[in-house]
């Protein structure tokens, strides 16, 4: 029997103008994680990549983390329903200068409570707001068929627009 192929689709946003933002109720916040802590981005990778079998980190080291988590160019944000942890993202400056939302999404707890649109939203809203010099010139992220079975409608329903597709057999 023959694996399903991985089929990873890139997208992207070229101006903050094209986000259609999703809200949820007031008892869903995020906040940056001002302070980085490779702790909290490598167990919430796995807590929220298990579901999807993310595999590209599994193997890091203790070392690897730090660094990742330290680099400027990135910034972390924890999402909260009710003061208990639903999910994250990383925001992540290219060598372009474009963001990419490098990880993204909820624990299994939250999953399914109409959350996954307000978190993207504040991911884009956050990747568009300048924090150097340049402003990003595009906001970019890529799924695949292994992650959430809504992941790609999300980004779609937001704005985002499809501009490579890659299978891998």
């Amino acid at each position: 029997m023959r694996a399903e192929p991985l089929i990873t689709t890139y997208l992207e946003m070229r101006s903050p103008d094209q986000l259609r933002p999703k809200h949820a109720d007031a008892r869903f916040q995020i906040r940056e994680q001002n302070e980085p802590s490779w702790v909290f981005n490598r167990d919430l990778y796995f807590r929220v990549g298990e579901q999807w079998d993310w595999i590209d980190r599994r193997a890091w080291t203790d070392e690897q983390w730090k660094e990742y988590a330290m680099a400027p160019e990135l910034r972390t944000f924890a999402a909260y329903y009710d003061q208990s942890l639903a999910g994250y993202y990383e925001l992540r400056q290219d060598s372009q200068g474009a963001i990419e939302i490098a990880y993204f999404g909820l624990l299994p707890e939250f999953i399914g409570r109409s959350l996954g649109g307000a978190l993207l939203t504040s991911a884009i809203q956050e990747a568009w707001s300048v924090r150097g010099a340049i402003a990003p010139d595009r906001v970019w992220v890529h799924t695949c068929n292994r992650d959430h079975p809504q992941a790609l409608a999300n980004y779609q329903a937001r704005g985002m627009v499809v501009y490579k597709v890659e299978k891998d057999f």
